[in-house]
């Protein structure tokens, strides 16, 4: 067994590990008492440009959704090894983060079998800033961080696949994230991806706002209903989104996005919304996209088009106007563009209260 792979039972006598993982520091920590230290980071995302029911391969009718990645704010985790303790008795700071401790032990467990080693507990530590209960993936970025985390300590690089399987299993449903930036379409209470997209949405600019005051939302607590009519229409919605991806269509991502935030109208009843698209109609905006389990929102440019920053400050100030606070401006593709907005966060409950 090399020193990259030993469980922390090694390590505790004074072995320096060298972990890999998938957003991992792939470093080792000196062994000690303790055990090693491994670190993982995910990012967030802005909600989503489609989130419905479709068929699956077996013409199954699933719950699917396809995010706006958004580069930037995440979470980052640090775990660190207590060999000889009970693999369940984790300990987490901040304290409350249920999910990701559930996480961290079920992670632990996957490690140790692919070690065929005795799991032990340990410690988590979760830095981060992002906005809670908006519908950004504040859990599931802390969530996939943490086993990343774990990972890194063991050594182990887990498939992006294994990582969905223990997100679900840890908080119910799981956004994409573990998976990159690559536009999926995903089964979120599920954890496996029910069709790859293609390899990047159409270039997009972002005015991010926040509706209903920034109010956190309960995700697991909403509706999970659907019409016997939903399956056409996003049927139709989802191959209008693979035909903007593979053409790189800005004006038709536009349309399925709001005609997505239009669908979920009948379980969020934002009141804000008709506003919201108005101000997207009255400043050349191709259209709005919406958190379907939150109030993150979204104002969608095409880059393209003259006049793009003239139309994105009428926006922010039309939003300003409405009492709808703008949180950040980004873009679906590298561009200076989003170091010119900063991201404020405008979450009334603090990340430390995440679980």
């Amino acid at each position: 067994m090399t020193a990259t792979t030993r469980p922390p039972q090694a390590a505790a006598r004074g072995t320096k590990t060298a972990a890999h993982g998938a957003e991992g520091t792939g470093r080792g920590t000196e062994g000690t008492g303790r055990g090693t230290e491994g670190t993982g980071r995910a990012a967030c995302h802005h909600g989503e440009i489609l989130q419905g029911v479709f068929l699956d391969e077996r013409r199954r009718p699933v719950h699917g959704l396809v995010t706006l990645p958004m580069n930037g704010p995440g979470s980052t985790a640090r775990f660190a090894h207590r060999p000889g303790s009970p693999p369940d008795e984790v300990t987490v700071t901040p304290a409350g983060r249920t999910k990701a401790r559930a996480a961290a032990v079920l992670a632990v467990r996957e490690c140790a079998a692919h070690h065929d080693a005795k799991p032990c507990g340990g410690d988590l530590t979760l830095t981060g800033h992002l906005p809670v209960g908006l519908g950004m993936g504040s859990s599931t970025s802390d969530v996939i961080a943490t086993v990343r985390a774990v990972a890194d300590a063991w050594g182990v690089p887990l498939p992006s696949e294994t990582i969905a399987r223990i997100a679900v299993r840890a908080e119910g449903a799981s956004d994409p994230l573990m998976h990159g930036s690559r536009p999926l379409l995903f089964a979120q209470r599920e954890g496996r991806v029910l069709e790859a997209l293609g390899s990047a949405l159409p270039p997009a600019v972002v005015v991010g706002c926040t509706l209903a005051g920034g109010a956190p939302v309960d995700t697991l607590a909403l509706p999970a209903h659907h019409h016997d009519d939903d399956l056409t229409a996003y049927a139709h919605l989802r191959g209008m989104l693979r035909r903007a991806v593979a053409t790189a269509d800005t004006a038709l991502l536009g349309r399925v996005s709001t005609a997505s935030a239009r669908l979920r109208q009948r379980v969020l009843r934002h009141q804000e919304f008709p506003t919201l698209t108005a101000i997207a109609d009255g400043t050349g905006a191709v259209g709005v996209q919406i958190a379907h389990s939150g109030n993150v929102a979204g104002i969608l440019f095409d880059p393209r088009a003259p006049g793009l920053h003239h139309g994105l400050r009428r926006c922010t100030r039309a939003l300003e106007r409405a009492g709808i606070a703008p949180t950040r401006t980004f873009t679906t593709f590298a561009s200076p563009i989003s170091e010119e907005f900063p991201w404020t966060n405008t979450s009334r409950t603090p990340s430390a209260a995440r679980t």
